[in-house]
């Protein structure tokens, strides 16, 4: 047995080739074995397993810099740092979070939550090491699914002119979360099967004779297969953009990999290591289905759930019953299609389904696009990543007054991803952008009715946005309203919108307050706010940003009328909420039941 508690990357770098290949084998046991418990990341943690292991046996953290993009691919590289007791507590509240981060360890250079962020970064650790006289290595590892990602080729085209070592791993699985597409799929399926090369064995010889350690490594390769695999390919985009080519390098190949890892270190310039990786290695059911186990709950072996659809279900459900009658209808994902469920939309409808890529920003100016031709285009997309989309939403929605349907799904707490997913600012950002109308639904019928009046009664920006997780049921008579009044007969308003109207719903039994539940949350409808004039006591429960958000909003109309009351705003109020349960960050913050409960009855005894 080799991995334990002491395993380091210095020890690593003594252990022979079987012996990192039998790591290799333990850390995908014990990665399985976690993830099982905790939930996470696991078909790409599996993949990437030699890959962590040949980086730590080439390079030295935390002088040499490892910049993971999205950090899907982490874990293996996160046990042999040092994390290898604390793993288990991997997702948790008070645990390790799944992604990188450097406040976690010093081996971790940058945090990485959302794609195509890595060569950007690593460029200005880069350029920053440069300065600063220090010539260690930095090593951007990108996924070929943040290919699709247009902030990846602006960091490449800048990290070209660098003069010093940078290297890029294109880990090349041939999928992201959902199966690549465009023009960049296809482009490194043709560079996988291409057996055209322009450099020889001496150009490679010329490369590895620089250094003793080199003229070894070309000894040990020279007139074998292991050369050719070095070579670079005739003409492809990295080396246009001024990189060298080193591949394709079989990823699983732990032996191959790490001389490839060691002729890159060697060149001292730009250059791209492309490696293939079977995404899920090590474990079949991850193998023969990526996408079912990119992300996987705790117990993911358990039988599904029957308590319901989720929330995502259901929007990508309802709106295959809604393009059956309309033609227009077209539904956009940036690379989730089964996160969102759109694989219902995808497979009746193809032609009126499009998936971009990791594109979030096309993907909105795409359907300004669609809109100006006369359709209805619907993008179906997380909240956290709906952040990278502000300024086409204003400047290629907006003010074009176009039509366009965003379905903001994971609004609000999300569990164990953390910080870089909170669904917790869509509603500040959004409700700056003028003419807009958000709607935020707490239960299924809700969110269908929803989903008709952001496509058939609104105009310019409609957004309808709701939680992860099984979907709440509705009642019988959920039939469209933009809110709802709850009366017990109270002298307390609770004011609330989402899943947070169902606690505050609960709470209200106890507390003998009313409730006012927001569905069209923006703008808050006049007959809303007129109720809450009415009221001397009212408490906002927000599962949101407390800066810009709707309670805010309300509380300044209210004031404007010259209210004399009192209230209280219970939300997010500047910082970022970690990982943990969503049971648990709710609990936090005041929204679930009994948080309501206890916030009411201080505020009520305070004023």
């Amino acid at each position: 047995m080799i991995l334990s508690p002491n395993i380091s990357p210095d020890l690593i770098k003594k252990l022979s080739l079987a012996e990192k290949e039998q790591l290799c084998a333990e850390l995908r046991a014990y990665i399985i074995d976690v993830v099982s418990s905790t939930g996470g990341h696991l078909a790409s943690s599996l993949g990437t397993v030699e890959l962590c292991v040949a980086l730590h046996s080439v390079f030295s953290t935390p002088e040499d810099k490892i910049i993971f993009d999205v950090g899907h691919q982490a874990y293996a590289h996160k046990i042999i740092t040092g994390r290898y007791t604390d793993f288990r507590s991997l997702r948790t509240e008070g645990g390790i979070s799944g992604f990188p981060r450097p406040d976690e360890s010093e081996h971790d250079a940058f945090i990485a939550g959302h794609a195509s962020t890595s060569i950007s970064a690593a460029l200005g650790i880069a350029r920053a090491m440069e300065l600063q006289g220090d010539d260690h290595n930095v090593i951007s590892v990108v996924g070929d699914g943040a290919l699709t990602g247009g902030e990846a080729y602006e960091g490449l085209n800048n990290a070209s002119k660098l003069k010093r070592n940078f290297i890029v791993i294109l880990n090349d699985n041939q999928m992201s979360i959902s199966k690549n597409s465009g023009a960049v799929a296809a482009y490194l399926s043709q560079m996988r099967s291409s057996t055209k090369y322009y450099e020889t064995k001496k150009r490679v010889k010329d490369a590895l004779s620089k250094s003793a350690i080199g003229r070894e490594l070309s000894k040990s390769v020279s007139g074998t297969k292991e050369l050719v695999k070095f070579a670079i390919f005739q003409s492809n985009i990295f080396e246009n953009l001024g990189y060298k080519y080193l591949g394709p390098i079989n990823g699983n190949n732990l032996k191959e990999l790490t001389e490839a890892l060691n002729v890159a270190k060697m060149l001292n310039e730009p250059c791209i290591v492309h490696i293939k990786t079977k995404k899920g290695k090590g474990y079949l059911p991850a193998e023969q289905n990526s996408g079912a186990y990119h992300g996987v709950s705790a117990r993911c072996y358990s039988k599904a759930s029957d308590k319901g659809d989720t929330y995502s279900e259901i929007t990508g459900k309802y709106l295959c019953e809604l393009a059956k009658s309309d033609e227009k209808i077209c539904a956009i994902t940036a690379a989730m299609k089964y996160a969102t469920g759109l694989q219902y939309f995808a497979k009746m409808f193809r032609p009126r389904f499009f998936d971009v890529g990791i594109a979030e920003e096309h993907a909105v100016t795409f359907a300004g696009g669609l809109s100006s031709q006369g359709m209805l285009p619907v993008f179906c997309v997380y909240s956290t990543f709906l952040q990278r989309c502000y300024d086409q939403i204003i400047h290629d929605i907006a003010i074009e007054g176009e039509h366009v349907v965003f379905a903001v799904d994971r609004a609000g707490m999300v569990g164990e991803d953390g910080e870089t997913h909170q669904g917790l600012f869509d509603v500040s950002m959004l409700t700056s952008v003028p003419g807009i109308t958000i709607y935020s639904p707490s239960n299924d019928k809700e969110l269908c009715a929803s989903l008709n009046k952001a496509l058939y009664f609104c105009s310019g920006v409609a957004v309808v946005r709701y939680p992860k997780g099984i979907a709440a049921r509705g009642g019988l008579n959920d039939s469209g309203e933009d809110f709802r009044l709850y009366e017990k007969g109270g002298e307390v308003l609770l004011v609330t919108y989402g899943r947070v109207s169902n606690n505050a719903v609960s709470a209200a039994d106890e507390l003998n307050a009313d409730v006012l539940s927001l569905i069209c949350i923006y703008p808050i409808p006049e007959e809303a706010v007129d109720i809450a004039f009415k009221y001397k006591k009212i408490i906002f429960f927000e599962e949101g940003i407390k800066s810009g958000g709707i309670g805010e909003k309300l509380s300044a109309e209210l004031l404007e009328m010259n209210w004399s009351g009192k209230y209280r705003i219970c939300a997010v109020d500047d910082r970022f909420v970690g990982y943990g349960s969503v049971e648990h960050q709710l609990s936090s913050f005041d929204l679930d039941t009994n948080g309501i409960v206890k916030a009411t009855g201080e505020f009520i005894e305070q004023t």
